[in-house]
């Protein structure tokens, strides 16, 4: 498996990720919706780019794209960013994946998240919404420590882990 940026010739992957309510249903703010069209995917895509170009590696959105997916197309993403609160930016940082329904259950999440924390300092967090089991579930297999529900992450509930 190897981790890249996502690239302008995977909008076709990247809308199909995050067009799907199976994804989407997980992630960001209420009320949560999925892409609609490919223009919406070409301007999340681009503020993803954004966000990250003044990361230092390994941080990032980052294509996970296995060695048996074929033709070197992206089965999710995995990333690692720094964490903002309602006070502004923390001294902590964040884990997560989002895997297209058609590749969960192949360990990739797991694969793709340990590849970013071997090279993170301990304490990184994974944030989940507290009905997303199959997240959970990969943060355990990691050895990650449920640490509860909190509500001090992006004005939702969230159960965290920490590594």
């Amino acid at each position: 498996m190897r981790l890249r940026h996502w690239h302008e010739d995977d909008l076709e992957v990247f809308f199909d990720l995050y067009s799907r309510w199976e994804v989407m249903r997980w992630l960001g703010p209420q009320p949560r919706g999925v892409l609609r069209d490919r223009e919406e995917a070409r301007a999340r895509m681009a503020r993803w780019h954004e966000r990250e170009r003044d990361l230092p590696d390994p941080f990032g959105l980052w294509a996970i794209v296995p060695d048996d997916a074929g033709r070197g197309r992206p089965v999710g993403t995995v990333l690692l960013l720094p964490l903002h609160d309602a006070n502004g930016p923390t001294d902590e940082i964040e884990i997560g994946w989002h895997l297209h329904p058609d590749h969960q259950g192949r360990g990739y999440a797991t694969g793709a998240a340990r590849l970013l924390l071997d090279r993170t300092p301990p304490g990184v967090l994974a944030l989940t919404d507290p009905d997303n089991h199959a997240s959970q579930a990969v943060a355990r297999r990691l050895g990650m420590r449920d640490e509860g529900l909190t509500d001090r992450w992006f004005g939702l509930t969230t159960r965290q882990f920490r590594a």
